[in-house]
């Protein structure tokens, strides 16, 4: 078995990570691909002028006369396309829609510097350059564009659909609210004074780097267990650091600098304006996330829908294909994008 993943490794390219068994179970298929499918790398600009790289998702049977309902998809922080939102693009595909994934700017392979770099502003405008795009496709519908947001995307989708009407259904899954969990932690875990500790570390590293120190990074999924991680780091390890959904175009890693703007990011403060458009949040039960998704589900008006996935945790959501409701985004989507 060790022999078998060791070549896995090789085979994906993954050097320097180590050859570990990834937990495979409940269809675990992040690199799903499908014969009933087309996938076309495209490109497009958002409002800073910057170069968005994207997968555009069509049915095979795609009829050039029709107009077909259209989906932005959104991978976790940090992640790429491949990672996640490619395997709900591709699925979605199959159900009859036009699906578009891309990376965020200062990720993969779209532009912007220094690398790994946050700007929710600029994140939330990918959304909307992604919606633009899709619009001058003469087989999708512009009156029928919604959107998915996987993990920290959940959060720039919803706050893209606060101020762009064209988003027509919005649903979420394993919503991280990136902003909530910079300033508290999860469960509210950080105090004040650790807050403020966060801040003045990074506000020393702003004066090095401007002085020409090195870029330092921070967070993201670690690169190596210890005895200590805890079951976070642990499950998103065995997602980003194994066969079973590496990358080797991504660190997950946002740079200390620019990650410590996430404080003033509060994706959730409007988010009753959507109404009359629908909104469902997809969580695991397990999901160590549940918090963000319950909170927006709260402070939503009507018509919205919290669907809770039975035994999932939130990294479960991202790839295993016998847990994720699939069928359920279909049909949320098939009738609110009527």
């Amino acid at each position: 078995m060790k022999k078998i993943m060791v070549m896995l490794a090789i085979t994906l390219g993954l050097v320097g990570v180590p050859a570990m068994a990834a937990d495979m179970s409940n269809g675990a298929d992040n690199f799903y691909k499908s014969d009933r499918v087309t996938i076309q790398k495209i490109s497009f600009k958002n409002k800073m002028g910057m170069k968005v790289v994207g997968n555009l998702f069509t049915p095979k049977n795609l009829e050039q006369n029709r107009k077909y309902a259209a989906i932005v998809v959104g991978h976790p922080m940090g992640a790429v396309k491949e990672q996640s939102a490619n395997l709900y693009a591709t699925k979605l595909a199959e159900q009859g829609f036009v699906t578009l994934d891309f990376d965020l700017s200062f990720w993969g392979e779209s532009e912007g510097e220094p690398r790994n770099t946050v700007s929710t502003d600029i994140y939330v405008d990918d959304f909307l350059a992604a919606v633009d795009f899709l619009g001058t496709q003469t087989f999708v519908d512009r009156g029928r564009i919604g959107a998915l947001g996987i993990c920290a995307s959940g959060s720039f989708v919803v706050s893209a659909a606060q101020i762009d009407p064209r988003i027509r259904a919005i649903a979420t899954v394993s919503m991280y609210d990136m902003g909530a969990a910079n300033r508290n932690g999860l469960h509210h875990s950080v105090t004040l004074k650790q807050r403020e500790k966060i801040l003045q570390d990074a506000a020393q590293e702003r004066t090095a780097e401007f002085s020409g120190a090195p870029i330092k990074y921070t967070s993201g999924t670690s690169e190596k267990l210890t005895k200590n991680s805890t079951v976070v780091e642990r499950e998103f390890y065995d997602f980003y650091r194994t066969p079973r959904g590496y990358s080797p175009n991504t660190t997950t890693h946002p740079t200390l600098v620019s990650n410590v703007s996430f404080m003033n990011f509060y994706p959730f403060e409007q988010i009753q304006t959507i109404s009359p458009r629908h909104l469902l949040f997809v969580v695991g039960e397990k999901a160590h996330s549940r918090e963000f998704s319950e909170d927006a589900y709260q402070r939503a008006a009507e018509p919205k829908e919290l669907y809770i996935v039975p035994g999932a945790g939130h990294v479960d959501l991202y790839d295993r294909t016998k847990l994720i409701p699939f069928a359920k985004l279909a049909n949320f989507f098939r009738e609110n994008l009527k």
